[in-house]
């Protein structure tokens, strides 16, 4: 099997809602994106894909969608404020951990047929979640 991961950095804040620690409140990470594909063999050129090719799909996107965003539960209370005064937000269904960010990020992968086996996010130097499909 080969692979070849991708890495796309990008800004973003979140707080986790129902949370006792200090996530609970509103924050910011310099994140840090792994896009990882694996095929079986090689194409004509000897690659499993052109990075350039993951950098259309996956950092196009994430430049538009998530960098320099608030992403939010889309239960959490803040997004009245966040509306009124205009700031840029994402909503996901459930706390934007960085477990569920990573599954965002895959899933768009999918839904654009990029052959993403793994998505790892970085969300501080120490602490990567991964989700794989």
């Amino acid at each position: 099997m080969y692979a070849v991961t991708k890495e796309i950095r990008f800004c973003y804040g979140h707080r986790l809602i129902n949370y006792s620690g200090k996530c609970r409140h509103l924050h910011g990470h310099n994140g840090l994106i792994e896009v990882v594909i694996e095929k079986p063999s090689l194409d004509a050129l000897g690659m499993v894909t052109d990075f350039s090719d993951i950098s259309k799909v996956v950092k196009k996107w994430v430049d538009e969608e998530l960098d320099h965003k608030l992403i939010l539960n889309e239960k959490d209370p803040i997004i009245a404020a966040i509306k009124e005064y205009e700031q840029p937000y994402v909503t996901l269904p459930e706390n934007p951990t960085a477990e569920t960010i990573a599954r965002y990020i895959f899933e768009h992968c999918r839904q654009q047929e990029l052959p993403v086996s793994e998505i790892g996010l970085w969300e501080t130097t120490t602490s990567k979640a991964v989700y794989r499909g």
